[in-house]
This record gives structure tokens, sequence and C-alpha cells, in this order.
């Protein structure tokens, strides 16, 4: 075993522990929660071992740096998942890879993906990206629409030929109320979740919690966690 493999195995293994522990102490059951692996900034290499360790699951925030690396790993069965926010100049280039677009956060960005999954003949799973520090009709400071925008934005989606309607995804907020208060950010989260399946109940996917609030994620219902930094390590500078 490498030492890089052995590195990830043993992150892994951790994440994993604290995982269980999250979902023994909400009574949940293990397989009720999805793990992740943010790779943004690494390089395919971790991506192929990553998947010979077990994941399957993997995400990244910028195209330039997703594209070539989805093709790098086109021999692996992976979920790719897009988590940053999307211009609408980067929808083609997403739309060819990405299985589940996790940033969905305004009506053009909807019918950009749409026009696109259509003319790639796919169909792209997509998550309303909520915002809890922004106000009515504004949108958040990292992304994301305000929560009494979900449901115009969600209808848009399903009505979209080429998408599919998954859930919902959000970010800790750094300000405005939820600003420390990861726990009551997520409850909530689970609040507008639940609106939204009692008119799409297919829609039941919730993306919440990154590597140092994932307990609190699990805690509150999320079924997918996104997490990095736990497992790759500390992430190098951007150039």
């Amino acid at each position: 075993m490498t030492d890089r493999k052995a590195e990830l195995a043993a992150n892994l293994a951790q994440v994993e522990e604290r995982i269980v522990s999250a979902c023994a102490a909400a009574g949940r059951k293990r397989e009720e929660v999805t793990l992740i692996v943010v790779t943004k900034t690494y390089p395919a290499s971790d991506v192929r071992i990553l998947h010979q360790l077990g994941v399957r699951h993997v995400a990244e925030n910028r195209d330039q740096d997703a594209a070539p690396k989805v093709a790098a790993c086109a021999d692996l069965s992976l979920t790719w998942h897009f988590v940053g926010q999307l211009q609408t100049n980067k929808v083609r280039s997403v739309t060819s890879y990405a299985d589940v677009v996790q940033s969905v956060d305004r009506a053009k960005l909807v019918t950009a993906l749409s026009v696109a999954a259509v003319r790639g003949d796919r169909e792209l799973g997509c998550l309303i990206q909520v915002a809890l520090d922004a106000e009515s009709g504004e949108r958040g400071e990292r992304g994301g629409v305000a929560p009494d925008g979900v449901e115009e934005l969600a209808a848009a989606v399903d009505a979209a030929p080429g998408l599919r309607l998954d859930g919902l995804m959000t970010v800790a907020p750094l300000a405005g109320e939820y600003a420390g208060r990861q726990r009551a950010a997520f409850d909530r989260l689970m609040e507008i979740s639940s609106r939204l399946r009692a008119g799409h109940p297919a829609a039941n996917m919730v993306s919440a919690g990154m590597s140092g609030d994932l307990e609190d994620a699990v805690a509150a219902g999320a079924t997918h966690v996104r997490v990095g930094t736990a497992v790759l390590g500390v992430r190098p500078r951007l150039g």
C-alpha cells in the first residue's frame, strides 16, 4: 500500500467512525447517510485511490478542474456531484459529466441546465441550494436561494425537460441568525425539505454538513454529507 493510499484509508476510517457514531446517536441506520468526498484541488490519482477504497460519490466545485479529472477517471464507476456556484457559460460542460448539480439557485440556471441536458440526452439530478442567510428575493453570500423562493424554483426544475428534482442542499451560513448554529441551520433545512416533499415526494435528498459539522447534519436528518478536508487533508492553496 502506498503512503497516500494508507493516509486516505486511515482518514476515511475516521470519517466512517464519525458517521456511524452520529447515526447511532440520532437513532438512524448507517445506510441512511451517503458520504460524498469533495475532491476539489486534489488530483485524479486521489480519486482513483478513493475508488479503490470504496468511495462511489465525489464532488467538485470548479468546472475547469472537474472536467479533466472526470475524463481521467472515466473508466471508474462514480457518481459526480457539482457543488460550486455555477455560471451559465459553464453549464454545457458541467452537464456533460455531472450526475447531480447541488447548487441550483436561480431560474436562469434551471433553463440553461435543461437546454444542455436535453441536447446531451441526459437526465440531470438537481438540488435547490438554500441560503439560510438570504433575505426574501436575494441570493446568499455563498450562493443559494432564500427559503421563500425554494418552492417556485423547485417547480421550475420539476417542469424542466432533462432535469430531475432530487431535493435540497445548504452550506451552514457564516452570517445572519444561523451563524455558528449549524444544528439549528440544518433543522431549518429539514423543515423546508418536509414542506417540499409534500408536493414533490421523490425530492427526498438533503445534502448538508461538511468536515467540521457532519454530526450536526446527521442529527438533523441529512441524507448526504460532503466531506473534503477530513478525508484528503488540508487543501493546497489555489493559484
